[in-house]
Order: C-alpha cells, then sequence, then structure tokens
C-alpha cells in the first residue's frame, strides 16, 4: 500500500484567510527509552509548491529523510526546533514535556498567524501559542506537519548519533533509542546512563535490579573488587553522569 501523501489543503484555507505565516508542527521521540523529545515547527510561504517525495518521516528512509531535511529548511520560510530534555521528560511526563518542546520550536520563528499540530488538542496550548488546528495523523495529511515530521526527525536521529560515541554498546545509532532488544539487553548489561529517561519502566527495573543486587551482595556481606561480583555489579550501575549540552538546533 503506498504512503499518503500529504496536501497543501489545510494552508491554503489559512492563506486565502489572511493568515500567511502558518506553521506546521510535530515531534518524535516520545517512545524512546532515552534522549530529549524534539519538535520542529516549519513555516512555507503562501501558495508554495510541495517538495517531491516530502511526507511523514515514518514512512521514510533515514537516507530520504536525510536528502529531504535540508531542502525543507531552504525553501522553508522559517523553521524553528525546539527539545524538553530527559530531566524535563522525568519531572513533567512524557505528555507534557513533549508539548514544551513544541512550544520552544514555535517560538523560534520569529512569529506565526496560525499552527497547525499533528494529534489530539491540548490543553493550553491555544494560550501559549495563539490559534492552532490540532489533526489526527497529521503528519501523515498536512504537508506543513510531515516537512516538520522529517526536520524533527533528522534532528534527533543525529543527537543519537552522537550521544551512542560516548556511550557505546546501547545501539542508539541504530534504534534511535527505542526499547529494541538490542537496546534492552545493553541495559541489563550495561547500566542506566544519564541520558536514559528514568520515569520510563525498563530503566526502572534496571535500576531496581541494582538496588536489589547492592542489598544481595550487602547480605552476604560482599565487597566486590577484582572479581566476578565486581563485574556484575559494575556492569549494572548507571553510568556517572556528565554535564554536557549538546544542541538540538
Amino acid at each position: 500500500m503506498a504512503p499518503t501523501v500529504p496536501t497543501l489543503r489545510r494552508e491554503r484555507l489559512l492563506w486565502r484567510a489572511g493568515a500567511t505565516r502558518v506553521a506546521g508542527v510535530d515531534e518524535v521521540g516520545v517512545a524512546p527509552m532515552c534522549g530529549p523529545v524534539v519538535a520542529a515547527a516549519v513555516i512555507f510561504r503562501p501558495n508554495c509548491r510541495r517538495i517531491a517525495g516530502a511526507r511523514d518521516s515514518k514512512t521514510l528512509s533515514a537516507a530520504q529523510r536525510e536528502a529531504l531535511a535540508p531542502e525543507i529548511r531552504r525553501r522553508a520560510l522559517a523553521v524553528g526546533v525546539g527539545a524538553a530534555s530527559v530531566a524535563e521528560i522525568d519531572r513533567l511526563n512524557i505528555y507534557h514535556a513533549t508539548h514544551l518542546a513544541m512550544r520552544r520550536a514555535i517560538a523560534r520563528l520569529g512569529g506565526h498567524d496560525h499552527v497547525l499540530v499533528d494529534g489530539l488538542p491540548i490543553a493550553g496550548f491555544e494560550a501559549a501559542v495563539g490559534p492552532y488546528d490540532a489533526i489526527v495523523d497529521g503528519d501523515a495529511l498536512v504537508y506543513s506537519i510531515a516537512c516538520a515530521s522529517v526536520v524533527a526527525k533528522v534532528v534527533r536521529d543525529r543527537l543519537m548519533a552522537r550521544l551512542a560515541a560516548r556511550y557505546p554498546g546501547y545501539g542508539w545509532e541504530r534504534n534511535a533509542g527505542y526499547a529494541t532488544a538490542e537496546h534492552r539487553a545493553a541495559l541489563r548489561m550495561l547500566g542506566v546512563t544519564p541520558y536514559h529517561r528514568r520515569s520510563f519502566a525498563p530503566v526502572r527495573e534496571a535500576l531496581a535490579g541494582v538496588e536489589q543486587l547492592d542489598l544481595q551482595l550487602d547480605e552476604l556481606g560482599e565487597t566486590p573488587r577484582g572479581d566476578a561480583g565486581q563485574q556484575l555489579a559494575q556492569s549494572a550501575r548507571p553510568w556517572p553522569a556528565k554535564a554536557a549540552v549538546i544542541p538540538v538546533g
């Protein structure tokens, strides 16, 4: 079955009504066990022509997205990228952190008249960004939202590839932080990094396993130094935190 081709129908209705700066907004990274959630907002000029092949990022290969992202940036009137950190995800929950990332992306556009956002209506969103429409499957149906999904996906995948070089073994350069079998196995063997979302169940389970192991060692009076017990304990413990900031824009 061929993927749905997004149209400019929604944008044209708003352009005709006088809203010349219509922003399409989408996010990526809601489900992964680690890394930030990233959102992008894209504004095109009224009566623009579609970029061939631009559609929902989930239906594109990595190579197709990498080719489309710079073309989208070149032809767009404005592009904004925003993110919410792992700490914000754990503090706010992923739902609220996602909307924070969206608001940050919109704020970087330099002004807008109307927002088209993928998904269901968002409580309090209009008070933060002004007039908007929430469109279910918007990334598949609405051109500017689809383009935003491509930009956001490329930014986040590049970020996860950079983090993979710092924390090898989890396969982030391939799985982008999603809970694949490879990633889950590495989480059990290598432990929790500063970029894992501690509010997510698989990460909580890994941390609980570390605590249980420590309790067992304490009960046995073991001080694991230089033996198999040490290797097991150290492999399960979280990585030390690093105060590194990696830009997403």
